[in-house]
């Protein structure tokens, strides 16, 4: 199997030059590198990668705008100082597999995350996760169409033991609700990564939901069993 092939893109050369010598140590393939969105717009379209890096704040054009257009032929991370939770919904609204904040994360878990993304989920750093918990606090969280004719709680909301999930499959949707990689749970519940992926896909079913941003956003808008208690 070949080395995925990535494209860092920051404004900052010296970030940029850790990133790339983190990834390289990781086994992967930095193909090319990009210091503003149009820039990395006009390289993603040549190279094609398997995954983008992507800065937020930028010049000629931010990163948010920019994913836009990159996510169309390559999964994108976010990569960046910014915590405002408008901008992180807003880079998962144009298409951002994950949303990645320095300083929380390690060398190890930017790797995690990289193959996260390429496998298809969605690494999220705890302040991406607080702003999906904002997010389904303010606006209801939308019912798969198997449930809508059940009756529901209030403000949309179900309770958790309506989807019903297994005491391990609860287990590992709280740690993925918390970002942590496949290989964190795996390493936490003493499981193979492969046990994971097959409850994270059973996690989906019965959620009504096909990727990771989307089973965090419907998890955390449930209703849980201490909600309840007086």
């Amino acid at each position: 199997m070949s080395a995925p092939r990535v494209v860092v893109v920051d404004d900052n050369l010296v970030v940029r030059s850790g990133l790339v010598s983190l990834l390289e140590a990781s086994g992967v393939t930095v193909v090319g590198e990009a210091g503003d969105g149009e820039t990395a717009i006009g390289l993603v379209e040549r190279l094609r990668p398997d995954l983008v890096l992507l800065d937020v704040q930028m010049p000629l054009l931010d990163g948010v705008s920019a994913c836009e257009s990159i996510s169309r032929t390559s999964r994108v991370i976010m990569l960046t100082y910014t915590r405002d939770p408008d901008v992180i919904r807003g880079a998962l609204n144009n298409g951002a597999s994950g949303y990645l904040v320095h300083g929380e994360f390690s060398a190890q878990e930017l790797a995690d995350a990289v193959q996260t993304a390429l496998d298809g989920g969605n690494p999220l750093s705890p302040p991406a996760v607080s702003a999906l918990v904002g997010l389904v606090r303010s606006e209801p969280v939308p019912l798969p169409e198997r449930v809508r004719s059940e009756p529901v709680p209030p403000q949309g909301r179900r309770s958790r033991e309506e989807y019903g999930l297994s005491a391990r499959e609860i287990d590992v949707i709280n740690l993925v609700a918390q970002g942590r990689s496949n290989g964190e749970i795996a390493g936490r519940l003493f499981l193979s990564e492969k046990t994971v992926k097959n409850h994270i896909n059973r996690i989906y079913a019965k959620l009504g939901v096909v990727s990771r941003g989307a089973a965090i956003a419907t998890w955390l808008g449930t209703i849980d069993q201490w909600e309840n208690t007086p």
